[in-house]
């Protein structure tokens, strides 16, 4: 009985850093095609229901613009915590913008098709640090 929970703990271990790899992945290939200004690219790693709802990589890379400009041409860029809440799987992720002002977000991501996708992006206020 020990051996095979040591043996189911380590396989979930092994999925839960395999999607850690895939949502880092994604949410990168995402700001790296913001970045190119490749509006097509970064349209691809929405959810199927994100590309339903804006029709086209044209308005996507409009809403980005106009709504997250922080996104649009990030500098640094840093996934912090991942979590569950109500079933959904949130990652939140540091974003340096082209100024160099800091910004939290936290992106919703949802398993399609073998391969994480972007299903929202909302905003999070920065926490207070004290020195």
């Amino acid at each position: 009985m020990r051996m095979i929970l040591v043996m189911a703990m380590t396989l979930w271990g092994l999925a839960a850093s395999a999607s850690e790899q895939g949502i880092k992945q994604v949410i990168g290939a995402q700001m790296d095609a913001f970045r190119a200004g490749d509006v097509e690219d970064a349209f691809s790693y929405a959810s199927p229901r994100l590309q339903r709802f804006f029709g086209s990589s044209e308005r996507f890379g409009t809403m980005v613009r106009t709504g997250y400009p922080e996104v649009w041409q990030p500098g640094y860029v840093r996934l912090l915590e991942r979590r569950e809440i109500a079933g959904n799987l949130w990652q939140k992720v540091l974003v340096e913008d082209s100024g160099g002002a800091m910004h939290l977000f936290d992106y919703q991501m949802v398993e399609h098709e073998g391969a994480w996708r972007i299903n929202a992006v909302q905003r999070l206020p920065l926490p207070d640090v004290g020195v």
